[in-house]
């Protein structure tokens, strides 16, 4: 039977909130990649791993050289199948050849920490990219969910929004560190978040 690459969800950060199942694998791993603060938690001196850099060709390679010898587990941040490596994995090697493990993402976590469905919510990511103008204009009762950088934040995001139509006393809440011991969630207003100092790397929920 041939290896697989088994991609990993492993939360929002908090090692509280990665499922039991990933752990199990994570642990079991020969072959680990992952984020430099995802391998300083979970590698072990036994384990033979890649960090995840800009240069992705480098665990890219790795996978190749490994996936004859074994499993090679790929620890993403947040879930799987929202904006993470599983893309250009998919786009490297067949899929048959990978398995996922779901996990909490930190747009979930952020959803939840207000206790607000996200089921008819509009998720998009600035994050690295830029969605259509056209996705981010306001409508009667749309909920926003936002992934931001350093370069779209809480405070471009927020100037943004005001153009494509918002009002600038609509609510936007400012969701960073998620599961971390230093969390930071504060609720305001766009007017006030497009003004305020800038929240990089952050989820905004705008309703």
């Amino acid at each position: 039977m041939q290896n697989k690459i088994l991609v990993a969800g492993i939360g929002p950060g908090n090692e509280d909130y990665i499922t039991p199942a990933a752990l199990k694998r994570i642990r079991e791993a020969k072959f680990l990649v992952g984020g430099r603060r995802a391998l300083d938690e979970f590698s072990t001196a036994n384990q033979i791993s890649c960090p995840i850099t800009r240069d992705l060709d480098m665990p890219i390679n790795f996978i190749r050289d490994k996936l004859p010898f074994g499993e090679v587990v790929v620890m993403v941040s947040g879930d799987p199948g929202y904006y993470s490596m599983l893309d250009l994995l998919r786009k490297e090697f067949p899929p048959q050849l990978i398995e996922v493990i779901p996990s909490i993402s930190a747009m979930q976590l952020a959803f939840a920490k207000l206790a607000l469905p996200w089921h008819s919510a509009t998720l998009l990511s600035f994050h690295g990219r830029q969605p259509a103008l056209a996705d981010l204009e306001f409508t009667a009762g749309k909920i926003l969910g936002l992934l931001t950088d350093a370069q779209f934040n809480s405070a471009t995001i927020s100037k943004l929004l005001i153009d494509c139509g918002w009002d600038k006393n609509s609510s936007v809440t400012i969701c960073a560190r998620l599961s971390y011991d230093d969390e930071q969630i504060l609720t305001t207003t766009l007017a006030d978040a497009a003004t305020a100092e800038p929240v990089n790397h952050c989820v905004l929920i705008v309703k």
